[in-house]
């Protein structure tokens, strides 16, 4: 048997009386909002973990990836454990501000990013407004209709009550525009219909995101014909491509488009429904403005 000398045994002692090494880097391909940042852990001699990103989110894997949701200098700290020994280590993370008017919406079956629309200026602000207020985190999608869209932004949701007539108390004008159609991932307002909404004023508060079904060129001709208007070879090329509801074109607004995330229309529209195409299980959201 190999037997050790006083050399040895004090080498030994000495590698578990030392202390951890914490360090780590950081990959990120485009730091502009919303991003993803995965973290590379380069920490020695440790044997478990703490990360605080600097905007009030922490974790405890090894190598984590944390989504920085605004624009900011993050100052990002790393505490690697041996035992009760502990080293920190941290490193400033830039992100920065998107060009675009963009706003996240977080539900359980993923993020999807939207670009609203300056061509709707009204809509635009009133919704980057309730997003920036906290307006509606914790709001549901209370009406999801597959091969149609997904609904939500009434208040009433939180409660159960009257689900579907609520808002914020005031509604806004119509803006209408050819340049803004319903192609899948297309955002609109939802609006009170008939002879009581002559204007066709949209909500305050609520919207819809189009999934859609297939369209076809005699459907755009149709919808050309009723509306005395002409579809460009884009939008055309879009309808063709991806879908929509082009029948709601210049009866209901459309301020945006979703411009990642289309997958997560799809999963929500999949959900099981009940009276009133309500899901059977709760569909969260909670939105965030990009700055």
């Amino acid at each position: 048997m190999k037997q050790f000398t006083f050399g040895m045994l004090l080498l030994l002692l000495v590698a578990s009386c030392s202390k951890p090494i914490a360090q780590f880097k950081t990959q990120i391909a485009d730091n502009t909002a919303p991003v993803d940042v995965h973290f590379t852990n380069e920490s020695q001699k440790a044997d478990r973990y703490e990360w605080d990103f600097g905007d009030g989110e922490t974790s405890t894997e090894k190598e984590p990836t944390h989504h920085f949701i605004k624009s900011g200098h993050y100052n990002v700290v790393l505490k690697a454990y041996k035992g009760k020994k502990v080293r920190t280590t941290k490193q400033r993370v830039v992100i920065k501000p998107p060009k675009d008017c963009l706003v996240e919406i977080q539900t359980p079956y993923g993020n999807m990013l939207i670009k609203l629309s300056d061509e709707a200026p009204l809509h635009r602000d009133n919704f980057s407004k309730l997003a920036e207020e906290g307006f509606y985190d914790g709001l549901l999608f209370h009406r999801v209709i597959g091969g149609f869209m997904i609904q939500g932004g009434d208040p009433n949701s939180k409660t159960g009550r009257n689900v579907g007539s609520g808002g914020p108390g005031y509604t806004i004008p119509a803006e209408f525009t050819p340049n803004l159609v319903h192609i899948k991932g297309a955002i609109a307002a939802a609006r009170t219909g008939g002879p009581m909404n002559p204007e066709k004023r949209s909500s305050g508060s609520q919207f819809y995101i189009v999934q859609g079904k297939k369209v076809t060129d005699a459907m755009l001709d149709r919808i050309e014909a009723i509306r005395g208007f002409t579809y460009s070879p884009g939008q055309r090329k879009a309808y063709l491509k991806k879908g929509g509801t082009p029948q709601l074109d210049l009866e209901y607004t459309v301020f945006g488009y979703v411009v990642k995330g289309e997958d997560v229309i799809d999963r929500i529209a999949a959900v099981k429904t009940k009276k009133g195409d309500r899901p059977e299980k709760d569909v969260w959201m909670k939105v965030h403005l990009i700055n």
